[in-house]
């Protein structure tokens, strides 16, 4: 399809969330929430998300949207938008800057446009599966084919044994040059810019992930669930290079495999 229409739209929906949220970045005496499922929420996350609704509203009355806060609006449309208005909010409580806004386009049910913004840091991250650029130059993955000479990044390291074989994502941190948790949105971006070599998280909900596939895909890096399967939909994320991503996926899938 052409995307031409909607990759300035893109940028628009990321700057003025952006410029939205960051006042509340740091500030004093910021109220934080917590929801049902445990995580934390502020009058950020949910006011950048009404901010994205009403602009793609205006724009493109017929698209669905999908959000982590407000739910869903026309979920079976031809195009659907897919937000996470603050990956990343336990960071952004905390004062760290490595959050982020999450959005991607969907097109019959794939996302075919993606985009990591970082207001904190002035960054902004464009892929659709074939480039990706980073503040409008283009960007790849490094060519890194090894464990033990990689940058592994997770977002949380007791994640992997609640939702994985931890044992084997512990044995795979043992090997790799250096292992951070540098992890949500902020992660997969210095993968696809050539900062990072793997990044592995367990356990993802839609709004995490439906932005990552364009944008490492793009930057020429592979990206699947936890088991090398397909990325979308999922609900965890291996994303690497390419001849790294198959040594990764093998070593945290260690059992028998099916016939």
């Amino acid at each position: 399809m052409d995307l031409t229409p909607y990759r300035p739209f893109i940028a628009e929906l990321a700057e003025k969330s952006g410029a939205f949220i960051r006042p509340f970045f740091g500030a004093p005496g910021l109220t934080v929430e917590t929801k049902a499922d445990q995580t934390p929420v502020t009058a950020a996350d949910r006011g950048a998300e009404e901010l994205l609704r009403t602009l793609i509203a205006r724009k493109f009355p017929t698209h669905g949207v999908i959000g982590e806060e407000l739910g869903e609006d026309r979920p079976g449309a031809e195009l659907v938008w897919m937000l996470d208005p603050i990956d990343g909010t336990k960071s952004f409580i905390a004062g760290v800057p490595l959050w982020g806004t999450l959005i991607a386009l969907l097109h019959a049910g794939q996302p075919v446009l993606g985009a990591i913004h970082l207001p904190a840091l002035g960054q902004f991250m464009l892929g659709d599966g074939t480039t990706t650029t980073l503040n409008g130059q283009p960007t790849r993955v490094r060519p890194c084919t090894r464990a033990e000479d990689a940058t592994l990044l997770t977002s949380d390291p007791l994640n992997p044994a609640a939702f994985q074989d931890g044992a084997a994502f512990d044995a795979l941190a043992r090997r790799a040059r250096l292992v951070r948790t540098w992890g949500d949105c902020y992660g997969y971006y210095l993968l696809a810019s050539g900062r990072a070599d793997l990044m592995c998280d367990p356990v993802l909900s839609p709004w995490d992930l439906a932005a990552l596939v364009p944008v490492i895909r793009g930057a020429g890096g592979v990206i699947t669930d936890w088991q090398g399967g397909s990325p979308w939909p999922a609900t965890s994320a291996v994303a690497a290079g390419p001849a790294l991503h198959a040594e990764a996926v093998a070593a945290l899938n260690p059992g028998p495999r099916k016939c």
